[in-house]
C-alpha cells in the first residue's frame, strides 16, 4: 500500500496557482528527462517559488530565487506544490 505524506495529501498541480500565489514544490510526476530539465532550472521538490504571471492554457511564469522562469501548462500541471509561507 502506497502511503503519502501529509504534505503531499494537500498538494496541487502548480499550474492551479493564482497569480502571485507563494508555493512550495513538493514533488514532480514526470519521468527522468522532464525532471532532469527541471533540475537544471532550479525546481526541485523543497524549493519555494512564486507565480508571477498565469495565462489560461498557456502557461506560468514564476519566479525561483532571482530568476523567472516559463513553463507551459502541460509541464506546470506535473510539478505538485502546497502552499507557501
Amino acid at each position: 500500500m502506497l502511503m503519502q505524506t501529509e504534505s503531499t495529501q494537500h498538494s496541487f498541480p502548480l499550474g492551479m496557482a493564482g497569480e502571485f500565489e507563494k508555493v512550495k514544490i513538493v514533488s514532480i510526476h514526470g519521468g527522468k528527462v522532464l525532471t532532469k530539465r527541471l533540475a537544471s532550472m532550479g525546481l526541485v521538490e523543497d524549493t519555494e517559488i512564486q507565480v508571477l504571471q498565469k495565462e489560461h492554457n498557456s502557461g506560468v511564469v514564476v519566479l525561483c530565487g532571482e530568476t523567472r522562469l516559463a513553463l507551459g501548462m502541460g509541464m506546470a500541471h506535473k510539478i505538485l506544490v502546497v502552499p507557501g509561507q
